[in-house]
């Protein structure tokens, strides 16, 4: 059983935008959201160059990283070919409106293991 942490109102999230969530550990995570109000959270890192896809172009199925064009899939991470890599998901909840983060996932995806 999961323990969901609240992060905030989807309203809150611009359209075709993100929001950081900043951890105790490890990097920062982008929660972002689409057009239709579809919310996907990735680690706040491009797998190219470590770019910060929040900062990035946000469509319907990806966010376009802002230092080189790469463009990330927000169901699952993964870069678009011809590129290839992938940055860590986390799973997402929507609750009367607010967005909900995973508390387990929070603490440990993405976090390097010496931290």
């Amino acid at each position: 059983m999961s323990d969901w942490i609240r992060i905030c109102r989807v309203d809150e999230i611009p359209r075709l935008g993100a929001r950081r969530v900043a951890r105790a550990q490890g990097p920062e995570v982008a929660v972002f959201r689409t057009a239709d109000d579809r919310v996907f959270a990735l680690l706040d890192r491009c797998p190219h160059k470590g770019g910060p896809l929040s900062q990035g172009i946000v469509g319907d199925q990806g966010v376009t990283c802002p230092l080189h064009a790469w463009t990330i899939g927000l169901a699952d991470g993964r870069a678009q070919a011809p590129d290839s890599g992938c940055t860590p998901c986390f799973r997402v909840r929507l609750e009367d409106g607010a967005v909900l983060l995973d508390a387990e996932e929070l603490r440990h995806v993405g976090v390097p293991a010496e931290a």
